[in-house]
């Protein structure tokens, strides 16, 4: 019998206690119900775990390609091209319109007219509430550094400390474009991995969680002047 952790993550009926009704849309074994996020949250949790293919599809191969060129070219080359090959389809589609309209007398008007005509202003409302979300990040990420730089916590600096050497090494062999490049295929590829073989990685990360938790109190307590965090 398959392995319940390797089957399709969509859950069958017999799974969820009953049957499904007919025409109704699979709940993922591995996604998580967007009620109660923002839209935007709940697009990329869509967009990262494929739930509309040609969607991410696009998204994941234009920006793809957009890394792939930035790491040949340079990055005015790559903003040049893409310009021009966006005005060549525009131009051009706009050429053959008004001489088919030409050609058949019509009157249709201009080919992107819907387009134009769409209200595009940003609100100060709107720009105001994307302004102070912003800075609810920002201040968390000052509060943080100043935290880890201050050395409020010894062992959380220490970490950092180890990381930023670790990266010294990643900077020696890859550069900015291809971290870049990983860190993309990483995240459209993970997510869905993690969906299918949930069971098995939740059960090797426990693991290492409680094998790193025992090295980090060790380290605490050999350690003099330490203060012991509470535990959660």
């Amino acid at each position: 019998m398959a392995d319940p952790a390797t089957q399709s993550p969509y859950i069958s009926s017999s799974a969820g206690g009953g049957p499904s009704e007919p025409g109704s849309t699979p709940i993922p074994a591995g996604g998580r119900d967007c009620k109660g996020t923002s839209s935007q949250s709940c697009a990329v949790h869509d967009l990262i775990f494929w739930r509309d293919v040609k969607k991410t599809g696009f998204v994941f191969g234009t920006s793809l390609i957009m890394l792939l060129s930035l790491a040949a070219f340079s990055v005015i080359s790559v903003v040049s091209y893409l310009i021009l090959a966006l005005l060549s389809v525009t131009i051009s589609f706009r050429v053959y319109k008004s001489v088919i309209q030409a050609v058949q007398k019509s009157e249709e008007g201009h080919p992107f007219k819907a387009y134009l005509d769409l209200d595009i202003t940003l609100s100060s409302e709107a720009f105001h509430n994307y302004v102070n979300d912003a800075m609810v990040h920002v201040n968390r990420a000052l509060k943080l550094i100043i935290r880890l730089f201050l050395v409020e916590d010894l062992v959380d600096s220490l970490k950092l400390a180890v990381v930023m050497w670790l990266m010294t090494y990643v900077g020696a062999v890859f550069n900015g474009i291809t971290l870049l490049i990983l860190g993309e295929l990483l995240i459209f590829g993970i997510p869905v991995v993690y969906e299918k073989y949930k069971t098995q990685i939740d059960h090797y990360v426990g693991i290492a969680r409680d094998q790193t938790k025992s090295i980090i109190a060790k380290i605490q307590a050999k350690l003099p002047g330490m203060v012991k965090k509470k535990p959660e």
